[in-house]
């Protein structure tokens, strides 16, 4: 196995802070999703710029954030394959079910893996209101 160095961030790549952002016409219930469901923290929200609002949510800090917005005009985005992921990894099965319950009460039931991978390392699949899909891994990688 390879060896990660989590000591310093990339010399090439000066970078400080890393934004996932996609767009959504269900800005409520992908809030909720990932805010009440999921346990991420709300960063900033911002409402009327330039006909857009939205959020940012990140965990822990604010190095690390996804942003959601929505468009007056509309803000399709069809979710890609059943593979494109966001996992999130924790230090114990217990926490990954704790978490998958909690979006279970919101009305996010588990999904069969694309990938037969995640299921057989313990993996817990759940679609957001959007159809992207989030694993919820019972340990880390690395």
């Amino acid at each position: 196995m390879m060896s990660v160095s989590t000591q310093a961030w990339p010399e090439q790549l000066p970078a400080r802070q890393v934004r996932i952002a996609r767009p959504t016409d269900r800005l409520p219930e992908v809030i909720r999703f990932y805010r009440d469901g999921l346990g991420l923290t709300e960063l900033f929200r911002f409402e009327e710029h330039a006909g857009y609002r939205g959020i940012m949510l990140g965990l822990p800090g604010t190095d690390y954030h996804l942003e959601f917005t929505s468009h007056e005009a509309g803000s399709p985005c069809p979710a890609p394959t059943l593979d494109n992921l966001l996992v999130l990894y924790f230090d114990n099965a217990a926490d990954a079910e704790r978490t998958a319950q909690r979006l279970g009460e919101l009305g996010h039931a588990p999904v069969a893996a694309e990938n037969p991978y995640w299921t057989d390392n313990g993996g817990i699949t759940i679609e957001d209101p959007d159809g992207w899909r989030v694993v919820l891994m019972p340990a880390p990688v690395f």
